[in-house]
Formats: structure tokens, sequence, C-alpha cells
């Protein structure tokens, strides 16, 4: 795929020209407020000993969106005991769930724990899952990008984001945890996640890294890729054209760029000059309006993915600032 989006000049200057909403942060309050008023304590229970063997895993369930109940996954370095680690709330990409423990042994291998959060009502395109979501009627494209999208309370990403920021929470409280040493860490529908969580837990997260963020300057990605997941969007809206102007306001309140305002981590962050998947000015839109300590890792001829290489780059950097 050739270069496709703004040029490299002008990605460096791009910003996006979607409006906040009105009393965006006393929105988000509510919602999260709501969340951590209907939550139970959460369980964890030893998982696969016979496997793993000296390599602790814990199968998790944690309250998200409303109360709603939330699997994932907390690993933990072998031999760790029970000191208090750093550790990365790691999220999933579009279409995946938690998957298997195996799937997230990097980080305990490199001595962090992680705490894997499982992705409401995905899951089984490329991994498991094993959350469901709260129901919402209306009508809405296969996927789940438009579920909900006729109001910012009903939306989908609402719900996901929530639970994102929950999960940073529920870490932050488990043994074995240093509250003060939290990262949070996703590529695409994931990237887009840890910006929201980080943008949302404020001082909390330390280190955030997303990598070829999803959940971006939805108003610009949606005109310029017929890419899914974003291909959902505008595919619903040349149908029900009645819902634009309520589906465009929507996805003010979940945008990551306006989000990205609000971080105060030290960020890592990707993009991917070939990606027709999240386009590149999409992830400049976050990026740039981040005002924290910040890098991007520029792919001039890479698609929706990164190269191995960055792996160990985002290892130096949380050894640098975790």
């Amino acid at each position: 795929m050739p270069w496709f989006d703004l040029s490299e000049r002008e990605l460096a200057t791009y910003r996006t020209t979607t409006a906040e909403p009105e009393q965006f942060d006393s929105w988000w309050k509510v919602r999260l407020d709501e969340a951590r008023a209907a939550a139970l304590p959460p369980v964890l229970t030893p998982y696969a000993a016979d496997a793993y063997g000296p390599l602790p895993v814990w199968d998790v369930e944690f309250s998200g969106y409303g109360g709603d109940r939330v699997r994932g996954w907390y690993i933990r370095p072998a031999g760790s005991g029970v000191a208090a680690l750093p550790t990365v709330v790691s999220y999933i990409g579009y279409g995946g769930g938690r998957g298997l423990p195996s799937e997230h042994v990097l980080l305990p291998a490199a001595g962090y724990a992680v705490f894997v959060m499982d992705t409401r009502g995905q899951g089984g395109r490329w991994t498991l899952g094993a959350t469901p979501d709260s129901g919402f009627a209306g009508p809405e494209h296969p996927g789940v990008m438009t579920r909900g999208i006729a109001s910012p309370e009903t939306y989908y990403v609402t719900r996901l984001m929530v639970d994102a920021a929950r999960a940073v929470e529920v870490a932050a409280s488990l043994d074995g945890v240093d509250p003060t040493r939290l990262a949070v860490s996703g590529g695409s529908q994931g990237g887009g996640l840890a910006l929201a969580a980080a943008a949302l837990n404020g001082d909390a997260v330390k280190v955030c890294h997303a990598d070829i963020p999803f959940l971006c300057d939805f108003q610009r990605a949606i005109t310029i890729t017929d890419a899914e997941p974003y291909g959902e969007i505008s595919q619903f809206l040349a149908q029900h054209v009645d819902l634009i102007p309520q589906a465009l306001d929507t996805l003010r309140y979940v945008d990551g760029a306006l989000l990205s305002r609000r971080i105060t981590a030290t960020s890592l962050l990707s993009v991917a000059l070939m990606d027709e998947i999240c386009p590149p000015s999409t992830v400049y839109a976050a990026y740039n309006e981040i005002t924290a300590p910040k890098e991007l890792a520029v792919f001039p001829f890479t698609g929706h993915t990164t190269p191995r290489v960055h792996d160990e780059r985002k290892l130096r950097h949380l050894r640098a600032h975790l």
C-alpha cells in the first residue's frame, strides 16, 4: 500500500478539528463513578499450574462498566514471590479477547507483572474471549463499532473505555502490584484503550504505550478509509442517514485524540505510514495532543502492524521510565 494520507511534514503538525463536547470531563466522571459504585471485589483464581509450573497465573474477574463482570489474566514473573512489582495493564486488538496466558508471557519474562483485560463482546476472530457485552437495543452493523451509537451513554466504546479505566484501578489494588509503577499498553484497539485509560486515570498511570492506535480522530478516520473497523461506521451511516448527527456527536465522547489531552504519563506511540486501518493522521491527531513527555516511532513502509524490533524499544522505554 503506498502512502495515501497527509505528507510527513503535514502529519507532524496535524491537529484534529473535532470539537470537545461541553462538560467532557464531568461526563466521563459520571460514567466512572457509576462503575465504581456498582463494583464488587475482584476474584482471582489460580490457573493451570500443571501447565505453567513456576509461572504464577490467575484467572481474574473484576467489575467494569455498570458493574458488569469482566475477565482477565494476572501473570507474575516466576520466582517473584510477593514482591511489589511494576505492572503493565494490557489491552487487546479488535476482534480478539484475552486469549491464553501463554500469549502474554514476554513481560513477566522481563520482570514485570501483567494484568490483561478481556474485551467485552469480542474474541474469536483471532484469539479467545470470555466476557459478554451487556445488551442495548437498536440497529447495528456486524461488528461492535455501531452498537448503541445513537447516544454516548449507550455506545459500546463507552463501556469498553470504562472497563479499561477500571482495569487500571483494579490492577493497582492487587497484592504484588506497586501502584506507583503502573503502565498501560496495547496495539490498534488496545492502543486506543491504552490512551483512554491513561487519560481517565491521570497520574496513576506512569507510562503509556500505544501502538498504531485505533479509536482516534473518528470523524476524519471514517471519511478517509473504508477499511474495517472504521468502515463499519461509514457503511452503517450510508444507510442510517437519520442517525448521522447523533452518531458524529457520540464519537466525540470516545475520541482518543480528545482524551489524549488529559494524559500525564510518559508516552511511547507508534505509527505506520502505510496503515489503511488506522490512518497515520489519526495517530498523529492523538500524539500531537499529548503534552506530557512523549516519543513517536514512525514506520514508513509498514501497514497495520509494528516491526518486531519495536518490542525491544518498548522494553527499554519501560526500563527507563517505570
